[in-house]
């Protein structure tokens, strides 16, 4: 016989259990067939393929009431390879996504928890901003979500989904995390949408036009990597998560020999076959890069954007590395506003992250011009500049070839600007500016003009002499030069790490 305990607790749980299936039926049948008609995935689903199998624990269930089921955001805590994160996902099926008061709350509690507990936090962003009756009701001022995340900034890790059009609120989203993904063919960021800009400007504009992958991914660098669907987008999420630690309190996850990844020193041959001695001819700095890191380690952050550099991430031995390398296939390698500032980004954002960074030089400077002038490449490349000299991390430079002017400086040359080590390719060449327009520029004799032009190709051997470099490599050697330089950085690791706080702003 059931004690009267029991009965009495019945009904209670029958009230919660009916409560809890009505906040899980996301926008009911009918919606969600049509959401999945159209090829999307819902809130819900996209939680469970991101996180481990049974790992979810939502909070804020019950939010909203019927007609607004969780309140159009599912949030809570999971696990991805067995880490800890928080994880929340605007729900289009419901209210457009829109964000009502309760989600409001929860989106503040998971980014304050996400500080509080020093975990990674992923939001899955696919609504249209705050809800359009949020101001019939009133409501006591709370703390925001966009507040908390800009507190998050170099302490955990913070990433961004956009798996349909994301307006206003939750669009800011996005800028403030650390890496947002795009879903090619649905997806879209705007402070406003295609019919609020039309009411208020009468611009006619598709929501592609206004703030798809073309315009985020490729111009204002918003959105870092595009990927063809959101299953796509979710394993690459968890990919990059991969290469960070938890939180700035923490080093970043090394790979053991055990996991099958090569982590052992070997000669680079294919280099004296990829990389021209002449440096007026171009190659793929890509095809460098898949050779000197881990095989299948090499992630490339922001490729569509600003690529005479590559910013990626990496694995070489088996430990994670930021690398900043330029592209001679893009403005034969000269860093243009676009480039300057992803690199900048990417490498105050690493390094917050204790990730050794890792800086291929070969270019002809920063862009000349007035185009580029008026584009503020002189506050881009100050900025890249600042943001490698502060960085407190293991730094390892390579001269592949050349680094002329400021291209050198933003590229980390300098070996006492904190360099764990400074190397370069025979034949590398530095200078103020390229020799002969130098001479031509600054009325040189002839004969001067000559013994410039002498200087700039006679390699990197007086440099050498005068150990501007650690060491004069072969390029075959790469990838064993760098393993050395990461070892002798393993000095610093018994020290406990913490967040990098920086006194003054950057340029």
């Amino acid at each position: 016989m059931k004690s009267q305990n029991r009965q009495d607790w019945a009904p209670l749980l029958q009230t919660l259990a009916g409560r809890r299936e009505v906040a899980r039926s996301m926008g009911g049948p009918e919606k969600l067939a049509r959401h999945r008609a159209a090829g999307r995935v819902d809130a819900r689903t996209r939680i469970d393929e991101l996180l481990d199998p049974g790992s979810f624990i939502e909070i804020g269930t019950l939010a909203g009431d019927g007609s607004t089921p969780a309140d159009a955001f599912v949030a809570g805590s999971g696990l991805i390879d067995g880490r800890p994160l928080l994880v929340g996902s605007e729900d289009f099926s419901v209210s457009g996504g829109s964000i009502g008061t309760a989600a409001a709350t929860k989106r503040a509690r998971i980014a304050i928890l996400a500080q509080q507990e020093r975990l990674p936090l992923v939001m899955m962003l696919e609504g249209a901003g705050h809800r359009a009756v949020n101001g019939l009701f009133p409501h006591r001022p709370a703390p925001n979500d966009l507040q908390a995340m800009s507190e998050l900034a170099g302490l955990v890790p913070t990433v961004a989904v956009v798996t349909g059009p994301s307006a206003g609120h939750g669009a800011l989203t996005a800028p403030l995390s650390d890496f947002v993904v795009m879903v090619d063919a649905d997806a879209a960021l705007f402070t406003a949408g295609p019919p609020l800009v039309q009411a208020s400007t009468g611009e006619q504009v598709t929501k592609s036009e206004l703030g798809g992958p073309a315009v985020h991914a490729v111009e204002s660098g918003v959105v870092h990597n595009v990927v063809a669907d959101v299953e796509e987008a979710l394993a690459l999420v968890r990919r990059y998560l991969s290469y960070f630690p938890s939180s700035a309190w923490n080093r970043p996850p090394a790979t053991t020999a055990e996991s099958g990844h090569d982590l052992d020193e070997r000669d680079l041959d294919d280099l004296l076959d990829i990389i021209p001695p002449n440096p007026r001819k171009s190659y793929d700095m890509r095809e460098v890069l898949e050779r000197l890191v881990d095989a299948g380690s090499l992630l490339e952050v922001q490729p569509e954007h600003g690529g005479s550099i590559i910013t990626a991430l990496a694995r070489i031995g088996g430990q994670v590395v930021a690398i900043v390398a330029n592209q001679p296939l893009v403005l034969a390698g000269a860093i243009d506003r676009a480039a300057a500032e992803k690199a900048a980004r990417f490498i105050s954002m690493t390094s917050a992250f204790h990730l050794p960074l890792v800086q291929l030089a070969d270019n002809p400077g920063v862009l000349a011009g007035s185009v580029s002038e008026r584009a503020g490449i002189l506050r881009a490349s100050a900025r890249m500049f600042a943001a490698q000299h502060r960085a407190q991390v293991p730094k390892l430079h390579v001269t592949v070839r050349k680094a002329f002017g400021f291209g050198s400086s933003v590229m980390g040359q300098n070996a006492f600007g904190g360099q764990t080590v400074s190397l370069a390719f025979p034949g590398a060449m530095l200078g103020g500016i390229p020799a002969g327009v130098g001479g031509v520029t600054a009325k040189e004799d002839e004969q001067t003009r000559a013994a410039l032009i002498e200087n700039e190709n006679s390699g990197p051997w007086r440099l050498a002499g005068t150990v501007t470099y650690d060491e004069v490599i072969d390029p075959r050697q790469l990838r064993n030069a760098l393993l050395g330089g990461l070892r002798m950085a393993r000095g610093r690791e018994p020290a406990p790490v913490e967040p990098i706080r920086h006194i003054g702003y950057l340029p």
